[in-house]
C-alpha cells in the first residue's frame, strides 16, 4: 500500500471536512462537501453532534519546537487554523493493520478564553475489533489513534514526528487525518424519540429509561433471569452462538451463583446516545474477564461533562474508526456515575471493541480520565468494583479468579491460550501502557471489593 514517507519534503496542503470549514488562503480542498468560502459564516454544530476530518500534510520547514531527539527533516502535520468548535479529536488512517512509527502531538485553541494549549501527545496504540470478526471485515473500519477530549475548542495545529529506524525514518500510513468531534448538546430532560437500545435493557428497566436502578442483593439475584441467548435482538457473531438449550442450562446453572447488588447504570438514552449511528448488536457466549481501561485524557473534566464526552468518543468510534458502535461495554467517571457503552443490554454478554486479541467472552470498562501519574478517585475505584461484582456475578465468575482465554492475536499469537485475571487491566491483554499505573495499582483493591460484595 503506498504511503508518506516521513522523510518526503513537500509544501502542498490539503483540508477536507465533512462539514464546511473556513479554509486559509493557499489551501486547497478535497473533500464530498466544498469547503465555505472565507467570507461565509458558519454556523457552530448543534444536536446531534458533527465530526470535521482534516489530511495532515508535509510541512515545511519543520516546526521549530520539535522536541529534542526527534527527526527534524520534516513532519506531516497541520499548520495552526481556526475551525468549527469541537471538543475531542483524534488521528486516523487507512489500514488499521498500520501503525505510525513516532509521536502524534496537537494543541488546541480554547473557545472561552481564545488561549492555545500545550502540545498533547495521542496514544497511538489504539484498539480496534479483534482479528477476523465480523465488525473487522467491515470496508470502514480504519486505523486511528485513542481519542483526546479537549473540551470546548475553536482552532487546532497538529505534527508527527516519526521514530528513526535502522534505515532512515519509518513510512507514515496513508490517509493520515485528524478528525474533530462535537458531541452534540445535551438533550433537554425527557427529549428523545425511539430508543431501539433500550428494548435490550426492558428487562431490568423500562424500554427508554435514562438509568437502569441500583438494587440490593436479594433483588438483584433476579437479574440472572435477564440474561438472555445471543441472537434474539442482534447478531452473534460466526462461531459464536451456541445452542439454546445449551444457554438455558448455563443461566440455571448461574442463578445459584454469588452475585453483587446492581449498581445504577445511566442508560445509552441518558447520555443522550444517537443510535442512527450504529450497528446491530453483537453478542459473543458469556463474559469471563472484565478489562479495566482509562481514556487517557485529562481528569480536569467536570462530571456534568461525562455524557457529552461519551457522546464524542462514541461518534469517534463508529464515524472516524469505522466500528458498528462504542468500543467499551461500561463507562465510568471520577464522581463514580456508571455508564451504558455499547448497546445490546447491560446484562446481556455484548462483544465490544476494547481489547484487541480478547473482545470474546470478556467486557470493557473505561474510566474517564488518565491515571498514569493520577490517583483515581475513590468513587471511581467503588463504581468499578460494584459494576465488576455484578456484571461478573451474572456469569457465575469470581473476581479473584482465573481464565483461560484464546487470543485472537495481538499481544499473544492468534490461538494461544493465556491465562488472566478475571479483573484484568487493558495491558494484560494489549501492547499499552492502559489503564494507567495508578490505576492498574487499585485491580487488587477492586477484586477483592467486588469478591465481598458477592459474599464470597
Amino acid at each position: 500500500m503506498r504511503a508518506f514517507i516521513a522523510s518526503s519534503i513537500g509544501v502542498a496542503c490539503a483540508a477536507a471536512a465533512v462539514l464546511p470549514l473556513t479554509v486559509p488562503g493557499g489551501l486547497a480542498g478535497s473533500a464530498s462537501a466544498a469547503p465555505a468560502p472565507a467570507s461565509e459564516s458558519v454556523a457552530a454544530p448543534r444536536l446531534p453532534g458533527s465530526t470535521q476530518s482534516l489530511p495532515l500534510v508535509p510541512l515545511t520547514p519543520p516546526p521549530t519546537t520539535t522536541p529534542p531527539g526527534s527527526s527534524d527533516s520534516v513532519s506531516l502535520g497541520l499548520p495552526a487554523r481556526e475551525v468549527e468548535p469541537f471538543s475531542l479529536l483524534g488521528v486516523v488512517w487507512d489500514d488499521p493493520e498500520e501503525e505510525p512509527h513516532g509521536r502524534i502531538q496537537v494543541r488546541t485553541k480554547s473557545t472561552a478564553t481564545g488561549e492555545w494549549s500545550s502540545w498533547q501527545d495521542l496514544e497511538t496504540h489504539a484498539d480496534r475489533p479483534d482479528p477476523d470478526s465480523a465488525e473487522s471485515r467491515g470496508d470502514e473500519v480504519r486505523g486511528a489513534t485513542a481519542p483526546l477530549w479537549v473540551g470546548d475548542s475553536n482552532g487546532v495545529q497538529a505534527r508527527v514526528l516519526p521514530e528513526e529506524g535502522a534505515s532512515g525514518a519509518h513510512r507514515l500510513p496513508e490517509g493520515l487525518r485528524l478528525d474533530l468531534v462535537h458531541p452534540g448538546d445535551d438533550p433537554p430532560a425527557g427529549a428523545g424519540g425511539e430508543d431501539p437500545a433500550g428494548e435490550a435493557n426492558s428487562a431490568l428497566a423500562p424500554a427508554g429509561a435514562l438509568e437502569i436502578p441500583a438494587l440490593d442483593r436479594r433483588e438483584t439475584g433476579e437479574d440472572l433471569l435477564a440474561v438472555r441467548a445471543p441472537g434474539r435482538t442482534g447478531q452473534a457473531d460466526q462461531g459464536e452462538q451456541t445452542e439454546q438449550a445449551e444457554r438455558s442450562g448455563q443461566s440455571e446453572a448461574g442463578a445459584e451463583a454469588p452475585i453483587g447488588p446492581r449498581p445504577g447504570i445511566v442508560t445509552r438514552k441518558g447520555w443522550g446516545a444517537d443510535e442512527r449511528l450504529r450497528g446491530a448488536f453483537l453478542y459473543t457466549r458469556t463474559v469471563k474477564v472484565a478489562f479495566v481501561h482509562h481514556t487517557a485524557m485529562s481528569n480536569d473534566y467536570a462530571c456534568g461533562q461525562s455524557a457529552a464526552i461519551i457522546r464524542g468518543i462514541y461518534r469517534y468510534h463508529v464515524q472516524s474508526n469505522g466500528w458498528r458502535d462504542v468500543g467499551y461495554n461500561f463507562f465510568v467517571d471520577k464522581c463514580g456515575r456508571i455508564y451504558e457503552g455499547r448497546a445490546g443490554g447491560v446484562a446481556n454478554p455484548v462483544m465490544g471493541a476494547h481489547t484487541y486479541g480478547f473482545n470474546h467472552d470478556s467486557t470493557g470498562i473505561a474510566v474517564l480520565g488518565s491515571y498514569n501519574s493520577t490517583n483515581p478517585s475513590t468513587a471511581a475505584v467503588n463504581a468499578v468494583s460494584k459494576l465488576v461484582a455484578w456484571k461478573l456475578g451474572l456469569h457465575g465468575v469470581d473476581p479473584r479468579g482465573t481464565a483461560a482465554m484464546t487470543s485472537g492475536g495481538g499481544k499473544y499469537p492468534k490461538g494461544t491460550m493465556v491465562g488472566l485475571r478475571t479483573v484484568s487491566g487493558h495491558r494484560d491483554g494489549y501492547v499499552t501502557g492502559c489503564p494507567g499505573d495508578r490505576l492498574y495499582s487499585r485491580l487488587g483493591t477492586i477484586r477483592a471489593t467486588a469478591a465481598r460484595l458477592q459474599g464470597r
